[in-house]
């Protein structure tokens, strides 16, 4: 074999690796995975006798200063590889609104008004437990309003081999809802100095970058710097650089051109870069933020102790897991009981009531609202974060006993209806084998 043939081999050999690596990376329990994973990794470090590696490591400034991007490591992370993620957000939101479940305000007004309930209540629950502490505390009231679409999808596909697919449509409508309501919240309540003329400069790069993908053109080497010139200018106009993820996101089409063969043809932009991008988000971007952001150093019992009396972690902790369950589950009731609205067939109040536990997990954009509200030097921002990694576990470990109970109902239907498969109600292969 020539070096030329072999270098071919060896290069398709290569790129199916990567594929089977990014196909892997899209399993939602597999982002779950790396991203429990990575905060894993960060508590045992920033807790071990080896704790100040880790806090040089995060602290270590990098970039250029004139463009106010002379950042420390964790906020490369968070003003920088969390754009990744918003930016798939930005295109999931825009595609459920064009082609998903959005489109239809029947099918979309109970699972958005549970969102509703679920950001307005923990807030106002963390408001209540912080109201004679003063403003420098009640700043953090949004921390416990996000749901982690990546943590509670995860948890849901572990549980879920029976439960009906109308839950996770429920979910993932629910979580996607709630991202736009963070983004929302994170632009309007926590900018930095604003520095307007760069806002004006960012919009040249973006309606450049809008231009070329409303043409269907996604050459790397003109998007790229495009995409890069929008976050360096949003991010130096002092509102929070993760917006111009989402800017981007809504920036490409969903639906196919048609000169390439019409909306029904197949896949559109979006859901193309959506499953180019969500192995890098999943796999990359999410599971290092958790890492540079989830090193709290707890300080053994008595540091936890601290954490647990300090009124921020306590009205995390209750809005996590008592706020979202009622305020999801009270908008959702609510909802179906004053209007034409109604719940999936598929879907019982008890299937509502696990799913309301599970949209408790809230993490990713939770830790991002801590850091925004408090900054690292508080020890407020440590204990909010020790107190939305316990929220979250216990949330997940309420909805799992719900979710795994109904799983269990729902799987002896299936066995029942198998058995009595012309569905008379006389099962057609009784215990020994013979037939009815």
């Amino acid at each position: 074999m020539n070096l030329p043939s072999a270098r071919r081999i060896l290069a398709r050999g290569s790129f199916a690796e990567l594929a089977r690596i990014n196909t892997i990376l899209r399993s939602e329990t597999v982002g779950g995975a790396l991203l429990l994973a990575a905060t894993v990794a960060a508590l045992i470090w920033a807790n071990s006798p080896l704790a100040d590696g880790y806090f040089a490591l995060r602290d270590f400034k990098a970039g250029p200063a004139a463009w106010h991007l002379n950042l420390a490591l964790g906020g490369w992370a968070s003003d920088g590889l969390l754009v990744i993620f918003f930016f798939v957000a930005g295109l999931e939101l825009k595609r459920e609104f064009v082609a998903g479940d959005l489109r239809s305000p029947a099918r979309a007004v109970v699972p958005i008004a549970a969102a509703v309930g679920g950001v307005l209540l923990p807030a106002l629950l963390f408001t209540l437990v912080n109201l004679t502490q003063g403003p420098a505390v009640l700043k953090g009231w949004a921390i416990p309003t996000a749901t982690d679409i990546a943590f509670a999808l995860a948890v849901l596909a572990v549980i879920s081999t029976h439960l009906p697919s109308a839950l996770r449509t429920f979910l993932l409508t629910l979580a996607v809802v709630d991202d736009l309501i963070a983004i929302a919240i994170i632009a309007v309540f926590y900018p930095g100095e604003l520095h307007l003329q760069f806002l004006a400069l960012a919009a040249l790069p973006l309606l450049a970058f809008t231009w070329l993908v409303q043409r269907r053109i996604r050459s790397w080497y003109l998007l790229l710097p495009l995409a890069l010139a929008t976050w360096a200018l949003v991010h130096s106009s002092g509102i929070h650089a993760t917006v111009a993820g989402v800017l981007l996101g809504f920036a490409v089409p969903v639906v196919r051109s048609a000169k390439r063969g019409g909306p029904g043809a197949g896949p559109g932009l979006a859901e193309h870069f959506e499953h180019r991008f969500r192995p890098l988000s999943a796999g990359v971007a999410v599971p290092l933020f958790a890492f540079f952001s989830a090193g709290v150093a707890l300080g053994g019992a008595s540091g936890l102790k601290s954490a647990f009396t300090d009124s921020v972690a306590l009205g995390i902790v209750v809005a996590l897991v008592a706020g979202k369950f009622a305020g999801v589950l009270g908008a959702t009731w609510l909802v179906t009981k004053t209007t034409r609205a109604r719940l999936d067939d598929g879907l019982a109040w008890i299937d509502v009531a696990g799913l309301a536990l599970l949209a408790g997990v809230g993490f990713t954009v939770s830790l991002l609202i801590s850091g925004l509200s408090y900054g690292e030097d508080s020890p407020h921002d440590s204990h909010a974060k020790v107190a939305i990694l316990a929220g979250s576990v216990i949330a997940a470990l309420l909805a799992s006993i719900v979710l795994r109970s109904r799983n269990r109902h729902y799987r002896r239907l299936a066995e029942l209806e198998a058995v009595d498969a012309d569905g008379d109600g006389v099962p057609d292969v009784f215990p020994d084998g013979n037939g009815g």
